[in-house]
């Protein structure tokens, strides 16, 4: 099979879709990889290690789509990627299309591609394979952020995380109990921070009481809840997921508008609309801003801040389904793995997900949402 892996073009995304030991794998298995020149840069990959284990470099993104059967990406296309996908293609990639603009899912439609998005792949039990593996990474840079934030340069109120001998520690809320909250609950625990965490669902606090051996409160997830904690909280950390729909929107302005001044929030649910009222996608060049008195860090692709760390992770995720459909064919490869049939939202120009069709039908209406991401 023929693979394209474009160079990603969103504002600060330094990941790529395959490591050189990737596209190698795929190489000694006969098929054909083009990469464009410089995809990998970013993760500190050179074009010498690309072409070392038998991948093409081509020199245009235009090359990149029109050779590839199959083309992977990281990062949701921008608008005019769009226009160098062909018919019978497949476009693999964090698509969110749920949460995107509406043309999108028409383009991709009437182009009559094929769309395997990664964040729709899921398993029986409900486990997400591949944005499973990213959001640990998210999690866990949570701490990171946060720390720097709370920072006086930063603009925040000078907090120290975990606190100092006489000095309690900082006040941590997480939205969410599932890969990235917990990962990011078991990161501030260990630094010594108080941690509340709110889910709807009473397993996932039990898992991550146990993951935490019980240095954290855990609280359902409520609206008298979540004012509670918003109104004393440090940080709060918005990790709702919901899979394949827009994010729902859990703290409005009034619960946002209760909080000290310069206080922070991390809003991971930003590429699928965001679970804060308030919040508005940003960049890593330009990360934050203030809203109600609070900071806002509402970047769609964080584990883009540690592209190479991410483009492991994403790389051992996803071969496994990459050999399966490069070795035997889109068809065969969804009966072998049926979680990866799931994440095709879009086949050959039919609209498969549910949310989608609805979407479609609603986009001649005007005044789409503001919370739309290009």
């Amino acid at each position: 099979m023929d693979i394209g892996i474009p160079k990603e073009r969103r504002p600060d995304e330094n990941r790529v879709a395959l490591t050189p030991t990737g596209v190698g794998e795929l190489t000694e298995h006969g098929h054909r990889v083009y990469v464009e020149t410089q995809a990998g840069a970013g993760s500190g990959y050179t074009d010498e290690q690309y072409t070392a284990v038998g991948g093409h470099l081509v020199y245009t993104p235009e090359e990149a789509w029109g050779r590839g059967e199959l083309v992977i990406k990281v990062s949701r296309p921008m608008p005019h990627e769009l226009d160098n996908l062909f018919a019978g293609q497949i476009l693999a990639g964090f698509l969110h299309l749920a949460a995107g603009k509406r043309q999108k899912i028409q383009s991709i439609q009437e182009i009559q591609a094929t769309a395997l998005a990664w964040e729709m792949v899921q398993t029986e039990n409900a486990e997400l394979p591949v944005l499973g593996a990213m959001s640990e990474i998210a999690g866990r840079l949570a701490l990171q952020i946060a720390a720097r934030l709370l920072e006086n340069q930063f603009g925040g109120k000078g907090t120290l995380l975990g606190g100092a001998p006489g000095v309690p520690p900082a006040e941590v809320a997480i939205i969410g109990a599932g890969m990235a909250g917990a990962n990011a609950a078991r990161a501030f625990t260990g630094v010594g921070a108080t941690v509340y965490i709110l889910d709807k669902d009473l397993r996932n606090l039990r898992r991550v009481e146990q993951a935490c051996r019980s240095h954290i409160v855990t609280m359902m997830s409520t609206p008298s809840n979540l004012r509670k904690v918003l109104s004393f909280a440090d940080v709060v950390i918005g990790a709702v997921q919901v899979t394949g729909v827009r994010s729902p929107v859990v703290v409005t302005r009034e619960m946002v508008r209760s909080m000290k001044p310069r206080s922070v929030i991390i809003d991971y649910s930003i590429d699928q609309g965001g679970c804060f009222e308030t919040s508005r996608p940003t960049t890593l060049h330009r990360p934050t801003y203030i809203e109600e008195g609070v900071i806002h860090w509402c970047v769609p692709n964080v584990t883009g801040a540690v592209s190479r760390s991410a483009t492991h992770v994403f790389t051992n995720a996803t071969l496994p389904y990459l050999h399966a459909i490069a070795d035997r064919g889109l068809d065969a490869a969804l009966a072998l793995h049926p979680e990866l049939d799931r994440g095709i939202v879009i086949h050959q120009g039919e609209i498969r997900h549910p949310v989608l069709k609805n979407l479609v039908g609603q986009s001649d209406q005007p005044n789409q949402s503001k919370d739309e991401v290009a």
